[in-house]
């Protein structure tokens, strides 16, 4: 049923109830050049800019909600206030929203009133005084919101105390990491209001993002990828939503990197950070850019990969432990412990230290650092035992296997490992088994286990090829066949290793992209390169090189 053009206030109040975002707002628009909108139309003016990502809009029209208001409606002016106060807490612009809650908490006390818009107010005043570090502050601010919204009932005030309250506990220095994890259940709460359709888009988007990053920070695999999938259809339901797709993607791509789905989590990253671009000054498009440069990282693509982390350092986002790992491949091993360590320091966060412990095992045990390791290890296995998270129960076994078998006892290596590697299975990770893998087959090796070492570094050697995993995949391939270690050295990297086989089996610099996802422009700076690395005028004169350096065995160039 089409919608009567005739009337824009009409359509536009249609248009907004079936969430067409960005048509209401052409419509209301066109409305109030018409004749101006009363209060209703107004909120929902501000409500369709915020929601197609119109930002000055969405302002501009709260604002002229709350001066018609302001004198008759001392109740709806304190809601609009707040609205301001939530729409510029979001830009990060604190000042602003905190002179618009004061003005908001004005009016209701002019007018002798302490109804659920006095909670609504003390929310993001919350938030602040969370990110200043006031612990016992924050905590009273959300009670005090949480007691309001119950006492009132109000659907949009009890979901944001109960995720102020949730969200906050996560934060550095908020609470012991057993409250911490209590305090999950407010998010649980939320997102029962959510997805019963109890609170409006704009808390609804926002609870979507905040309770699938305290899954992220958790390292709660399973609901992070329950939340996304909810989140990603939510979303889709929305065509016209703009200011929570962008995360969407992100948390999008980071699920799919994990179930091995590379070539997509590309996509998804790369549409994450254009659509976190536009407009600029969106702060999660540091996540956008992170994840981009793990994923070229992972395949190789190193001076892509160390561009993205430079630029998501700019928009905010520490590029660890990323960086250091790139460091570590590119074979500057010290640096990459130095940075690693530095951030460590820093990093008084339960929640965030155990991705930065992982790679630590990672970075020490390529620099034989036996007590760093063991260190590292340690300290995971303690974390792991404070709370119920498998994949944290995952990395622990990991970093204790590898502890022991740089200690020397490949045996008592095996169980830890062995367990990690369920761990990984059960969560569908195939690169962190692949890991797992390589690990336990230098365990077998070590204790004269030839066929056991060659079939778990065969099986981690084909998952890492299957990935795109190129520096990984390398790296297994010289454990399986130590004649390789011998070879003369080349200034290649494992990029440009990749791409020579290919020029090898023929394939033109389209077909090498294509295999690759990598752009063509991409893949001729790659054999440009590699032809002026060798010093060497065509790209039958590589093939013709990589044959006689035994880069391509004879009968394996790729078909």
């Amino acid at each position: 049923m089409s919608v009567p053009s005739a009337d824009p206030l009409q359509t536009g109040r249609a248009l907004y109830q079936r969430r067409a975002w960005a048509g209401a707002l052409r419509a209301l628009r066109e409305a109030d050049d018409l004749a101006p909108l009363g209060s209703a139309d107004l909120d929902r003016f501000a409500k369709a800019a915020y929601l197609s990502g119109n930002e000055a809009e969405c302002i501009a029209a709260f604002t002229s909600g709350f001066q018609l208001d302001v004198d008759t409606d001392p109740t709806a002016a304190a809601r609009t206030a707040f609205w301001i106060g939530f729409v510029l807490t979001q830009a990060g612009r604190w000042s602003e929203a905190g002179a618009w809650l004061e003005r908001g908490g004005a009016v209701l006390d002019g007018a002798g009133l302490d109804g659920a818009e006095r909670g609504l107010l003390l929310v993001p005043l919350g938030l602040q005084r969370a990110f200043a570090g006031d612990t016992d502050g924050a905590k009273d601010l959300f009670g005090r919101a949480l007691d309001l919204g119950r006492e009132h009932r109000d659907p949009d005030l009890l979901a944001l105390a109960r995720l102020g309250t949730g969200r906050a506990a996560l934060m550095p220095g908020m609470a012991s990491t057993a409250e911490a994890v209590t305090a999950v259940g407010h998010l649980d709460e939320v997102m029962v209001a959510v997805t019963a359709g109890e609170v409006t888009e704009m808390i609804a988007g926002l609870a979507y993002c905040a309770v699938i990053d305290a899954c992220r920070i958790l390292l709660d695999v399973r609901r992070a990828q329950e939340w996304t999938a909810a989140l990603s259809r939510w979303c889709e339901s929305q065509p016209e939503l703009v200011p929570y797709r962008g995360q969407c993607l992100v948390h999008r791509s980071q699920v799919l990197q994990l179930h091995g789905a590379w070539a997509d989590a590309a996509t998804q990253a790369r549409l994450a950070r254009e659509r976190l671009s536009d407009p600029p000054g969106q702060g999660a498009a540091g996540d956008a850019w992170y994840q981009e440069g793990e994923l070229h990282r992972l395949r190789g693509d190193w001076d892509v990969a160390e561009e993205a982390f430079r630029r998501a350092n700019t928009f905010g986002r520490q590029p660890q432990p990323g960086y250091a790992l790139l460091l570590l491949a590119r074979g500057d091993g010290s640096a990459a412990s130095a940075t690693l360590t530095r951030t460590l320091e820093e990093t008084v966060d339960p929640f965030a230290r155990p991705v930065l412990l992982a790679a630590r095992v990672t970075i020490a045990r390529a620099l034989g650092d036996t007590a760093a390791v063991r260190g590292a290890a340690d300290e995971l296995t303690t974390l792991s035992g404070q709370r119920s998270c498998q994949y944290l129960a995952a990395l622990a076994g990991h970093a204790v296997g590898a502890a022991t078998l740089t200690e020397g006892d490949p045996s008592a290596a095996l169980p830890p490992l062995r367990a990690a590697l369920s761990v990984w299975a059960s969560l569908e990770a195939p690169y962190e088994q692949a890991g797992t893998r390589e690990l336990i087959g230098l365990a077998c090796r070590e204790l004269a286990d030839d066929a056991g070492a060659a079939l778990e570094l065969g099986s981690a050697a084909a998952t890492f090829a299957r990935l795109g995993a190129a520096p990984d995949a390398a790296r297994v391939d010289t454990l399986l066949h130590p004649r390789a270690a011998s070879r003369p050295a080349h200034p290649l990297s494992a990029r440009e290793v990749e791409v020579l086989r290919l020029i090898g089996a023929g394939h033109t610099n389209r077909a090498i992209a294509t295999t690759l996802h990598l752009s063509e422009k991409t893949v001729a700076r790659h054999v440009g390169n590699i032809l002026a690395k060798l010093d060497l005028p065509s790209r039958s004169a590589a093939t013709a090189w990589a044959y006689e350096h035994d880069v391509i065995r004879a009968g394996t160039a790729p078909k």
